[in-house]
């Protein structure tokens, strides 16, 4: 049971991830439509600040996930039936 827990909390945060960074890329491409240089400079800094935190997070979260399967997929020594 605590392994399904943990893979559902995994996919849990690959799904908020994601979301955020396609988030980030729609602010990135209204951010063209703006008038003001002031303003299309912010929102260009802060749509790449979302982009990168949640692209690093979902590679990471990947990753761990990748490593875990593996690791399962191997088996431990004191686990019977693997």
């Amino acid at each position: 049971m605590k392994r399904v827990l943990w893979w559902l909390g995994q996919c849990l945060l690959v799904v908020a991830a994601s979301f955020f960074l396609l988030y980030g890329i729609s602010l990135f491409r209204s951010a063209y439509e703006l008038n003001e240089p002031f303003n299309f400079i912010m929102m260009i800094f802060a749509s790449n600040l979302i982009i990168l935190v949640n692209a690093v997070l979902l590679v990471g979260i990947v990753l761990r996930m990748i490593n875990v399967y593996k690791l399962l997929k191997k088996g431990s020594p004191g686990e019977p039936g693997k």
